[in-house]
């Protein structure tokens, strides 16, 4: 069931993106989905011009014939469509479980609006209760791993820091090189300072707190589509 509302939420996306527009594309299961559409529309004659977020998505895209490009051709997107794994009542994000938060949010902020489409289980009053991935860089790892830690105390954070990895002793790595670190919160009362304390660690690359930058969001459950918008 969750999958088809994830369809059904992409397509609701799609309807309102125009021919000849600079799309980005995002990652994860619930992009996965706007890819496959958009290359249906494009098969039959739609013309756009894309970023993808990750190598993932892009082989994607390319085996659809939907045409790419990047941000040094390209100044800026009309619109980035993505999904989330939560979406607080603001449309603050947290992301980041495919593993492609840092390009994702690159993205994103070169948009003039970001889109999101997910399915009713990602509706939150307060984000946190999904960890929040921290990408960081493989050098010096401890001492940032401590100093994160550290914030995470401060915030209150409910649960462990944990490494995330794809087997066993095998730690993930990012399409840019970096690991990721899972931080359990539970619950985090303020965003916005816990972004500042996170960025002013000097081994954080980025984090999945999309504060602000969500305008519209299409969230299906079982009752239909509904759209959500910043402000609202």
């Amino acid at each position: 069931m969750s999958e088809q509302l994830k369809r059904q939420a992409a397509a609701m996306a799609l309807a309102g993106i125009k021919p000849g527009m600079r799309l980005g594309l995002g990652t994860g299961s619930t992009a996965r989905h706007f890819v496959d559409l958009l290359g249906q529309q494009v098969a039959a004659g739609f013309e756009c011009l894309c970023v993808p977020t990750s190598e993932a998505t892009a082989q994607q895209a390319r085996s659809l014939n939907i045409p790419l490009s990047d941000l040094e051709t390209l100044d800026r997107l009309d619109v980035t469509v993505d999904g989330a794994d939560e979406i607080d009542p603001q449309l603050n994000l947290i992301k980041g479980a495919g593993g492609a938060l840092l390009r994702e949010k690159i993205v994103a902020a070169a948009s003039d609006a970001m889109i999101v489409i997910a399915d009713g289980s990602k509706l939150v009053q307060t984000l946190g209760r999904f960890p929040l991935p921290i990408e960081i860089n493989l050098f010096g790892r401890g001492a940032t791993r401590r100093a994160i830690a550290d914030v995470m105390a401060r915030h209150d954070a409910e649960g462990e820091l944990r490494l995330r990895e794809t087997a066993p002793g095998s730690p993930y790595m990012t399409d840019g090189g970096h690991l990721i670190l899972d931080a359990f919160f539970g619950r985090i009362s303020r965003p916005e300072a816990l972004s500042r304390d996170l960025l002013d660690i000097a081994g954080v690359v980025q984090h999945g707190l999309f504060l602000k930058m969500c305008k519209t969001a299409y969230v299906a459950t079982a009752d239909g589509v509904e759209t959500l918008s910043a402000g609202n």
